[in-house]
């Protein structure tokens, strides 16, 4: 008969690294709203300290859970979003395991709202099992190869500011964001899908700088596993739900000033999970932002 089994979960999410910058930006405002950000100083520009990523909180609704069963014990994992889950088990501190007590590794890919057992331990005869698992998972299946796509604007209106592009230095610098694009923008302006999918994620309860450095924000999973992401949305103007399908064109939100925002703008990045980590991929639009800086280097 097997003793009540001890079960120690960490849940790891993954989350971009940060270096260290030593270097000081001047943030200026032009007199229609747009801001820019500059190494060199210029009248009314004011210094900012280079130091939160941009961060969006990931939803806990994907659960590693553990059945005991005469002999031995079973892992599954419970995934209630509307998103494949990439995820990994690592089953250490074995004690009295049938096979020998040496760590495993289990990786898997949930599907949407489902549930699927990924692996089990049995027990040695005569003992007691011990074990403790470590859990990690970050959205999408690392499997698909993403396809070539040309991105209309998503947004109407315009023309607007490029005000911070991909290696940003203010704060698209670390894995999840480094080819992010900021565009400036009156707040209220209507955010379209750039691409079609399905919703997987939204926040639409932020007021300012709030709790999530993502301010509000739409996830959508195209086709081939990348995902588009729309933050820094105007409180209570999300039009869409977890798991509804969009096509181009169709109206997400109003663009806003919420979460780790500086100004008025939208930020722009598309993601796809590289193997149990979210980055974000190189795009392009589908014809040039005319008139506007090139911040590709960073650099104003």
């Amino acid at each position: 008969m097997l003793a009540a089994a001890r079960l120690l979960l960490s849940c790891a999410l993954l989350s971009a690294s940060v270096s260290s910058l030593g270097a000081t930006l001047y943030k200026s405002v032009d007199n229609y709203g747009a801001v820019s950000y500059s190494e060199h100083y210029s009248p009314g520009a004011k210094a900012l300290e280079l130091r939160e990523p941009m961060l969006e909180r990931i939803d806990e609704r994907v659960r590693l859970q553990a059945e005991v069963f005469p002999g031995g014990v079973r892992f599954m994992v419970r995934n209630d979003l509307h998103v494949p889950m990439q995820v990994q088990v690592r089953i250490d501190k074995l004690v009295n395991a049938f096979g020998g007590d040496k760590p495993r590794l289990v990786r898997a890919v949930i599907g949407p709202r489902s549930t699927k057992v990924i692996g089990s331990v049995l027990a040695a005869p005569g003992g007691q099992l011990q074990y403790a698992a470590n859990f990690q998972y970050a959205m999408g299946d690392p499997r698909p190869r993403s396809m070539a796509y040309l991105y209309p604007f998503p947004w109407k209106g315009g023309p607007f500011r490029l005000t911070q592009g991909a290696n940003g230095r203010f704060s698209h610098f670390g894995p999840k964001g480094r080819y992010a694009m900021d565009i400036a923008m009156p707040e209220g302006t209507p955010i379209i899908a750039a691409r079609g999918g399905v919703v997987v994620g939204v926040e639409n309860g932020q007021s300012g700088r709030g709790s999530l450095r993502s301010g509000n924000f739409v996830r959508i999973m195209h086709p081939d596993g990348t995902m588009g992401v729309y933050l820094h949305l105007m409180r209570g103007s999300v039009l869409v739900t977890e798991g509804q399908q969009v096509v181009v064109g169709q109206a997400l939100a109003k663009s806003g000033n919420t979460g780790n925002s500086t100004g008025p703008h939208l930020h722009f990045v598309v993601q796809r999970n590289v193997g149990l980590a979210l980055e974000s991929i190189p795009f392009q639009f589908d014809r040039p932002l005319n008139g506007l800086p090139d911040f590709t280097a960073g650099n104003p």
